[in-house]
């Protein structure tokens, strides 16, 4: 794991240091009380032992999203959080801090931010292993780390110049405690018209119309908005793309694979469908 990627990290136990041991193939607390594994597959697991990690992507899941992410279906979310990035890199005063993507999944969007910041080390938060496998191996300067994105996370306080949080739970308190007080936060979240042609028609899950300003409020007692943008774009999928795009995201849980497969043959193939989100800077308080 990255020398430099352990020293963001802290015990989520006694809120010790973590350094690796010699042969780095575990994780210990400067206590010296607590020990983490690294997985061969290069992710460290910080979970607590009475973490509930029962909504975690699932490996077919995870599969549909490093798919679909890979086909470049999502590239225009991709390009505008790199230049995000970019713009906490190249300028004047920025604060010190690595890239720390919480509820990262694959590690897309973290890598993109990373290829934009050349200087800055990342950090891939999720409670899903088979994200992080993935994860792990997603950039050079990058290391992934499971946690449970609803409890405090394993990451020292203001460790971070740049968080990101694409499609993915938040905990306020969290992000403000980890970013650097002249840091941002990037927030990605689906507007109602994300996907609405699929929506009806195979009983996805509908997106509120007032997200927006349920999540200006929700982040209120920590963070100031700033800018915010709509990115939209249009999409040509095919009926393979078409399930990988639900069976990534939460409507993955909420739909019977059968009847899905089935009102997937009656689309037209391909389907020319609206992708529109909205990319929101936060600075802290």
């Amino acid at each position: 794991m990255l020398h430099d990627a352990v020293a963001l990290l802290r015990c989520p136990h006694c809120r010790a240091d973590l350094a690796a041991d010699p042969v780095g193939r575990a994780l210990r607390c400067a206590a010296g009380r607590h020990t983490f594994d690294i997985a061969r597959q290069g992710y460290a697991n910080l979970l607590t032992g009475d973490a509930r990690p029962g909504t975690a992507d699932t490996a077919d899941m995870v599969a549909a999203r490093d798919a679909f992410l890979r086909a470049g279906h999502y590239k225009p979310v991709a390009e505008a959080l790199a230049a995000e990035a970019t713009a906490a890199a190249g300028t004047p005063g920025t604060p010190p801090g690595a890239v720390v993507d919480v509820g990262a999944g694959t590690g897309h969007y973290l890598a993109h931010a990373l290829d934009a910041a050349p200087d800055r080390t990342g950090l891939a938060l999720d409670i899903s292993k088979y994200a992080l496998r993935r994860a792990a191996k997603a950039h050079p300067r990058a290391a992934a780390v499971v946690c449970d994105a609803w409890r405090p996370l394993p990451v020292r306080d203001a460790a971070a110049a740049l968080v990101l949080n694409v499609f993915a739970p938040r905990n306020p308190a969290e992000l403000r405690r980890i970013l650097h007080p002249q840091g941002t936060l990037a927030v990605v979240t689906p507007t109602a018209a994300h996907l609405a042609e699929l929506v009806a028609t195979l009983g996805l899950l509908r997106v509120d119309e007032d997200k927006q300003t349920r999540l200006d409020t929700a982040l209120a007692p920590h963070f100031t908005p700033g800018r915010a943008q709509r990115i939209g774009f249009t999409l040509a999928l095919g009926h393979e793309d078409i399930a990988a795009v639900v069976g990534m995201g939460p409507s993955a849980w909420h739909t019977d694979p059968a009847e899905l497969r089935a009102r997937i043959a009656a689309l037209p193939d391909p389907l020319v469908v609206t992708a529109e989100v909205a990319l929101s800077l936060y600075s802290p308080l």
